[in-house]
């Protein structure tokens, strides 16, 4: 069995390993079953769960067993992980449908069929607990003066940390003991954030079991300039069709950095290594081409290749002739609402191309927005019906950022 432990560290996912040695010889020699959670706090994953997704999958094709666990019980408590606030409480039914939507979207990237990975909703015994009983036996393990040196919770202390917080590293952390117990899981990965709380999932087993198991985690989806990867000016770059369309998604990637293009092109195709190699000596406007190849790959992975070559040849379309496409993204807008005309302010907020009206005025007051194809030179214009070519007008922002309005009624 290859390992897939040099496949992760030559593609850079590797953050941090509890022992590196015997990770490698267990991953290298054996049939590893290992674990990945997601809390379902939205109604879709993201691309920062793709990354976690990408692993899984190169770990299941090097002949090892995922288990996704679907946090349907840590998700009624919160990670306080890189927040500054408490999280909002969910309600179960949310969650429930949250977590729903989640098993659609794991199963049509890891393969769940015949035992080959599993997928496991810790509800099904963290909401059933007795807490006198979970602190006796588990609660007694942890050290409250050790639990505050971990980052996710240092963070927090100035802000405030609420005490049902305060339990969610004692919930991951028996969630690996119960993997353990029931499905022999030794090795738990996830994102560099979730250090602290796999050390103590480790220590947990340690001292309940004294068996040794395993840790490591894969860098986080960030940019060279160190922030959050996937966030868009509509919020997070969702995995669901119907929250970022296959062509926003497309063009999300076909216009990141040109410092970002190689690493995520590692993280987060699987394109060989070699070929990764090559894309990365191009120089200057020739890297537009590992754009493309990047934006092509990943779209295709989430929304398979039909969509993905919709959202290639609709970019193409849109770049090189400045036509319009039925695959664009589009508003549509009732013949009513143009009765009297609106505002090309209130039209670019309806759109969702801007977020306020302060940004409007900024683009409109750069130059920044096209109205077919016309610049936009003043805040108080007014779209009538007469803008409007075969019930379609075309907004451009800036020089990639094309939307369709459509009327309808």
């Amino acid at each position: 069995m290859s390992s897939v432990f040099e496949t992760l560290k030559e593609r850079g996912f590797i953050a941090q390993v509890t022992h590196e040695e015997p990770i490698k010889e267990l991953l290298k020699n054996k049939k590893v079953t290992f674990y990945i959670g997601f809390d379902p706090t939205a109604d879709s994953l993201h691309v920062g769960h793709f990354l976690q997704m990408v692993v899984m999958a190169h770990m299941q094709k090097a002949g090892h067993r995922p288990i996704a666990i679907i946090g349907g019980g840590t998700t009624m408590v919160g990670d306080p992980t890189g927040k500054t606030d408490m999280r909002r409480m969910m309600t179960r039914e949310v969650i429930q449908s949250n977590a729903e939507n989640f098993k659609k979207q794991l199963s049509n990237f890891i393969d769940f069929s015949d035992g080959k990975a599993l997928m496991i909703d810790n509800s099904d015994w963290l909401l059933n607990l007795n807490y006198v009983e979970f602190l006796r036996e588990i609660g007694v393990h942890f050290s409250v003066n050790r639990m505050l040196t971990a980052e996710c919770f240092k963070s927090r202390l100035e802000k405030g940390l609420s005490f049902i917080e305060f339990n969610y590293m004692l919930m991951q952390s028996y969630d690996f003991l119960k993997l353990y117990q029931d499905y022999e899981c030794i090795l738990q990965l996830g994102g560099d954030d979730q250090w602290s709380n796999i050390l103590g999932g480790i220590d947990l087993i340690r001292r309940v079991e004294s068996k040794e198991v395993y840790g490591m985690t894969f860098t986080l989806l960030t940019t060279n300039e160190g922030k959050k990867m996937g966030k868009t000016e509509q919020g997070a770059l969702w995995l669901d069709p119907n929250k970022t369309s296959p062509y926003d998604f497309y063009q999300y990637w076909r216009n990141i950095h040109d410092t970002d293009v190689i690493k995520c092109l590692k993280l987060l195709t699987f394109l060989p290594m070699g070929d990764i190699e090559e894309l990365a000596k191009l120089k200057d406007q020739e890297i537009n081409n590992a754009k493309k190849v990047l934006a092509f790959e990943v779209t295709k992975l989430i929304h398979g290749e039909e969509e993905a070559l919709k959202a290639q040849n609709t970019a193409e379309l849109l770049f090189s002739k400045g036509v319009s496409s039925n695959d664009m993204p589009t508003t549509e807008i009732a013949s009513s609402e143009l009765s009297e005309g609106i505002n090309v302010i209130d039209l670019l907020i309806k759109t969702k191309l801007i977020s306020s009206k302060g940004e409007a005025r900024r683009l409109i007051d750069q130059g920044g927005i096209y109205i077919n194809e016309n610049r936009v030179e003043g805040f108080e214009i007014v779209i009538k019906l007469d803008d409007f070519k075969d019930n379609d007008l075309i907004i451009k922002k800036g020089k990639k950022v094309y939307h369709k309005v459509k009327i309808i009624g």
